[in-house]
């Protein structure tokens, strides 16, 4: 057996089909590109420049209501509108378009500017939670809509343009491709070995401990075994349930909890506001149970080695194979040393 604390090694994600290659002996190497500050101003509790701010303009013209808790509505700058007509285009087999009709929208966590997801009271992102299964619920119900994708970015890093804490919701009419990915692969799994694959996956990491960084009784957090980011995390739910709709109240306060304290890690290992998207990845809404898929959440943080140290996939990851220096069980074993 090689040693993959050292030893160069490729590692398969059974959730996409896909391989990461891992070089572990190139954390050695000497650092000489872009660091970061890693500090600033800190902002304050209300911004009147902010268009996510209560009673703020917005970039589109409109004027945010003075909310007090979650606040949501549709994005003035929307990648996706429900008014685009359903047509395809095909020329040779080669030249092939769909249009792509869908919802978006912005959910602003509470009115506060200046807290992030570490340092949200738990009530307060129960709160969200609840608003991303209503929105779910909503957004699925309609006929036009077959997924429903909850994410955030934190960070101008992560292409965040507003430090405002919230997040964003993708409604479309066709699966995106890393859904549709691991739709396939769980439903295969499901089809050979008569099981959930992450199901079965929680097992492993919950008898071998090496990759789990935190835990409650809802939910288990893991730097997979297949990660690609430095530090990559999934929150996958204990129980089998296909969607966030799903949730007990229970369960809906096992992630605010899970989710603040995860956070909170990040923030503490790299002494910044960490910056990183986070994703839901749960069953298409096109009426059918789907009992292959598993409820989880994806969290995909940039930064490599330290908070001034800022990397992204280049070069032979986007030209060949994605490729990681860290080791899953080195970056799980220092978010649960913080």
């Amino acid at each position: 057996m090689f040693d993959w604390k050292q030893d160069p090694h490729r590692r398969y994600n059974p959730l996409t089909g896909e391989w990461v290659l891992v070089s572990p002996q190139r954390t050695a190497r000497p650092w000489q590109g872009r660091v970061e500050s890693g500090g600033g101003a800190p902002e304050p509790e209300y911004d009147p420049e902010c268009y996510l701010c209560p009673g703020n303009a917005r970039a589109g013209g409109l004027r945010n209501p003075n909310y007090t808790s979650t606040f949501v509505f549709d994005n003035d700058f929307a990648a996706l509108k429900p008014s685009t007509p359903v047509d395809r285009f095909e020329e040779g087999g080669l030249l092939i378009a769909e249009s792509e009709p869908g919802i978006c929208r912005v959910v602003c966590f509470l009115p506060r500017h200046n807290l992030t997801i570490a340092g949200m009271d738990p009530a307060a992102l129960r709160k969200v939670v609840d608003v991303w299964v209503e929105q779910y619920a909503e957004l699925g119900s309609n006929p036009a809509i077959e997924y429903v994708q909850i994410f955030e970015n934190r960070g101008a890093m992560m292409g965040a343009s507003n430090p405002h804490p919230h997040c964003q919701i993708w409604s479309s009419r066709s699966l995106p491709n890393e859904v549709s990915k691991e739709q396939a692969s769980q439903r295969a799994w499901r089809e050979e070995r008569g099981a959930c694959l992450l199901c079965e996956y929680l097992k492993l990491e919950r008898a071998a401990r090496h990759r789990v960084v935190e835990e409650n009784d809802s939910f288990l957090v893991v730097v997979p075994f297949w990660a690609v980011w430095p530090f990559e995390t999934a929150v996958v739910s204990k129980r089998h349930l296909p969607s966030i709709d799903r949730l007990s109240g229970a369960e809906r306060d096992g992630l605010a909890d899970i989710l603040k304290r995860t956070t909170a890690r990040y923030d503490r290992l790299f002494h910044v506001s960490f910056p990183y998207s986070m994703g839901i990845h749960q069953r298409p809404t096109d009426g059918l149970e789907h009992e292959e898929w598993h409820l989880h959440l994806h969290f995909y943080p940039p930064l490599l080695r330290s908070a001034t140290v800022r990397k992204f996939l280049v070069g032979y990851e986007m030209l060949a194979t994605p490729q990681r220096d860290i080791t899953p069980e080195a970056a799980a074993e220092r978010l649960r040393g913080v």
